[in-house]
């Protein structure tokens, strides 16, 4: 399932298709000359839809939705602690030429975290993420969110760490099997909006009573409907369908 995921990860790459389709026109041109123009449209069609943000903005607004925003400096009584999936940090390959924390655009999983901590100091804090990468090197991302908490003088006696998970369903299913946590307690599940439907039925499908404390937000309320932009559109497009992907194929085998 894991190697599934990460080829699915890549024909969800509209870029993917339309590279397909130009070189599978170059093949079928001199043949089929009418059939060869009919790929190129179609990969030109794909070229432009892809840069029409609004689209994937529309579907990813509405994964955000399921799920209201809390605030940073909520007080939040009655929960054992934090479990923040990973997704947040560069990648091990990145980190090893560096010696400070490295985030990306998924940040707001990490700072969001340490921001709660501030408000909330009693709560406790499960990290969950091993090295979801196909060909990874270097630390686990567990130990460099372990770096990053460190940084910031986030106790360590206050941070438990999962660091053999690879996906989703493995966050879920292996953070339930460390010591001295209890997943039938109440715990708020940290991760990003859009990402939030698929991890709250992952883990309360696994046994867990979460609830759910979406960041990393990537919408507003509406979209320019005039906004064409070939890099964003190309990776709001790829989230989207990735995520959608990923729906059904956690439905599918029963992991939700």
């Amino acid at each position: 399932m894991f190697f599934a995921s990460k080829i699915l990860a890549l024909i969800t790459q509209p870029l993917v298709w339309v590279f397909a389709l130009l070189l599978l026109s170059l093949l079928v041109l001199r043949r089929w000359p009418r059939a060869g123009r009919r790929l190129v449209g179609t990969a030109l069609a794909i070229l432009v839809l892809t840069a029409w943000k609004p689209l994937p903005e529309t579907i990813i607004r509405a994964l955000e939705s399921r799920y209201p925003e809390m605030a940073p400096n909520a007080k939040l009584e009655g929960y054992a602690g934090l479990v923040v999936l990973g997704g947040g940090l560069e990648s091990g390959r990145a980190q090893l030429a560096h010696v400070q924390p490295m985030l990306n655009e998924a940040a707001e999983r990490m700072t969001g975290t340490v921001a709660t901590l501030r408000h909330n100091p009693t709560l406790r804090v499960l990290f969950t993420g091993g090295e979801g990468a196909l060909m990874g090197i270097g630390q686990s991302e567990a130990e460099r969110a372990n770096m990053f908490f460190d940084s910031l003088g986030v106790s360590r006696q206050q941070v438990q760490y999962e660091s053999a998970s690879r996906n989703t369903y493995e966050n879920a299913v292996l953070s339930a099997k460390r010591p001295g946590v209890d997943p039938t307690q109440r715990w708020l599940l940290v991760t990003s909006a859009w990402h939030m439907p698929r991890s709250m039925a992952t883990f309360q499908k696994a046994g867990w009573n979460v609830t759910a404390y979406p960041v990393d937000f990537r919408t507003g309320d509406s979209s320019n409907w005039l906004e064409f932009s070939m890099a964003g559109g190309a990776v709001e497009w790829q989230l989207a369908l990735h995520e959608l992907v990923g729906l059904l194929a956690y439905k599918l085998t029963g992991r939700l």
